[in-house]
């Protein structure tokens, strides 16, 4: 998708990483209309947070669920067909391609867009080369990315460091999803290659997954809106530097 088709306030995803439904609708309540998509992964899948798609998309919100899917074809396939019902916008598997061509067949003609995960943010090359892989993460990256653009896949999971590169490679067609997004002036975590959410825009990300400097925020709702000005701010930017 163009960059500029995206509505501005969608850009930002909320990942509610949180142990249950109750403190999970609590967060999205808490928030209000300063967020319009959020993102649903391990934790609160696990402890019967799928049950909130339908309730968001009721509630005209967006929601990203992000289970990093990756299994033999028939298994993944059968996965996406299941989660495909749920009526979310976005669903994850690893960068594989076997995985993502059980995927995109899975999915068929309907709404739901796959992402794939190039390579997590919280690895670098020694992690890399600790789990077995001959090339750095740069080049890794790519690589994926090329067979995921080749195999029709709507879009990359990337850290915000390589956006720029991706955006080269695939061309405006793919959307690029980035987590690994920390405000200035906040601690990194467990993330290794991360970017403010200003920088991130500008390098050419489309959306942004914003967990714990919003969820862990003394005031939510403020922090998300700090984050929303300044993802408009910088696409408003782009735009005019496109113009």
């Amino acid at each position: 998708m163009q960059p500029s088709a995206i509505p501005s306030h969608d850009r930002l995803i909320v990942a509610l990483d949180l142990p249950d439904v109750e403190r999970a609708q609590a967060m999205i309540t808490r928030l209000g209309d300063a967020v319009t998509f959020y993102k649903i992964g391990y934790q609160l899948a696990y402890a019967g947070g799928l049950s909130l798609v339908g309730r968001l998309n009721d509630a005209g919100k967006k929601v990203f669920v992000d289970l990093k899917l990756h299994d033999i074809g028939n298994t993944v396939a059968r996965g996406v067909e299941s989660l495909n019902a749920l009526g979310a916008t976005f669903l994850t598997v690893h960068a594989y391609p076997q995985t993502m061509k059980a995927a995109i067949e899975a999915r068929g003609q309907s709404s739901l867009k796959i992402l794939a995960v190039t390579v997590l943010t919280s690895y670098d090359d020694g992690d890399l080369k600790a789990a077995g892989y001959r090339l750095p993460v740069s080049e890794l990256v790519e690589e994926r990315a090329r067979q995921a653009h080749a195999l029709g896949v709507d879009g990359l999971v990337c850290s915000p460091e390589e956006a720029s590169a991706l955006r080269k490679l695939v061309g405006a067609g793919m959307s690029l999803v980035t987590p690994g997004i920390r405000p200035a002036g906040l601690d990194a975590g467990d993330q290794k290659r991360i970017m403010t959410p200003a920088r991130a825009i500008a390098a050419g990300a489309d959306y942004l997954v914003v967990g714990r400097p919003v969820i862990e925020a003394a005031e939510p709702k403020a922090a998300a809106e700090a984050i929303q000005a300044e993802i408009a701010h910088a696409a408003l930017n782009q735009q005019g530097e496109r113009q």
